[in-house]
């Protein structure tokens, strides 16, 4: 049975309430629950953390060393800052899929840029909460072939 460690970074607690026009409704709880369901069906066991620390959020991602089989990330603002996440992605060298909620290239330009997508396997961004189960049907498909 594959293992899939799924990350979410600052500030995604607050789904749900966290400006709703932008990022919908849902609750991390309710994406969590749904991919819960989707991995039963795909026959993947999910681990899931998130944390609004940075160091936090890097430590998680050395501990999957040796222990998953992959990343589902998002990994929110830090996606367009963090130098340290990128690198301990690449460290790591599990196969990662970068998630988004909303469409980060049709917000502000400074969204436009990740700086942990060139380490990623591809990233998926624009389609809500369906984001993460897309991400997550890639990633296990990537790893299983």
């Amino acid at each position: 049975m594959l293992s899939i460690l799924v990350i979410n970074g600052p500030n995604l607690n607050m789904l749900g309430i966290r400006e709703p026009g932008v990022y919908g409704t849902v609750t991390l709880a309710e994406i969590e629950a749904r991919l819960k369901k989707l991995g039963e069906t795909l026959g993947v066991q999910l681990h899931f953390f998130q944390s609004n620390h940075e160091g936090a959020l890097l430590d998680e991602i050395h501990a999957a060393f040796g222990i998953h089989d992959g990343i589902l990330i998002n990994p929110g603002a830090l996606t367009h800052t963090s130098y340290a996440l990128r690198d301990g992605l690449s460290a790591v060298g599990l196969p990662a899929v970068e998630v988004h909620l909303s469409n980060i290239h049709k917000r502000e330009a400074f969204r436009h840029i990740s700086v942990t997508a060139p380490v990623m396997l591809g990233q998926i961004s624009g389609f809500g909460p369906i984001s993460y189960e897309l991400g997550l049907h890639a990633l296990c498909k990537h790893i299983q072939s």
